[in-house]
């Protein structure tokens, strides 16, 4: 599906009727820097009803939100060098929580990721318009 920035929005609420209730609890979005990971993903909150401040965890790696069904967990890996340094943090138990975890930069982590997960990519087509794929890992 490709979108414009201007229709992220509607692109999001989409997803939200029409994809996550097909997904895996665990989301990876991958694409490059600036693909609009972390925009695509702030979008999805607001749409989720989280009501706090969405922002890339770059630095703490992990941010939790508080939507109307549950909580949601937002990771960026990045930072990551070895996957030890993961974890440390106790990636595995958030999978195991069954909450959605939102993940951008999984291909840090590439032995410690779920059995089965949604794959998410995003790449760019021009200044304004993003494409995106949707793959399911079982």
């Amino acid at each position: 599906m490709q979108y414009t920035l201007s229709q992220i929005d509607s692109v999001a609420e989409t997803f939200v009727k029409e994809i996550l209730p097909h997904s895996h609890k665990v989301l990876l979005f991958q694409g490059a820097m600036g693909a609009g990971k972390t925009t695509f993903i702030k979008a999805l909150c607001q749409k989720l009803g989280v009501s706090d401040r969405v922002s890339s965890p770059t630095f703490s790696l992990v941010n939790e939100y508080q939507a109307l069904e549950g909580k949601i967990f937002h990771f960026d890996l990045y930072r990551i060098e070895e996957e030890y340094e993961a974890l440390d943090f106790g990636i595995e138990e958030y999978w195991d929580s069954g909450a959605w975890c939102f993940v951008e930069w999984a291909e840090r982590i590439p032995s410690l990721l779920p059995s089965s997960y949604t794959e998410v990519q995003l790449s760019v087509i021009d200044a304004t318009t993003r494409s995106l794929t949707v793959v399911q890992h079982n």
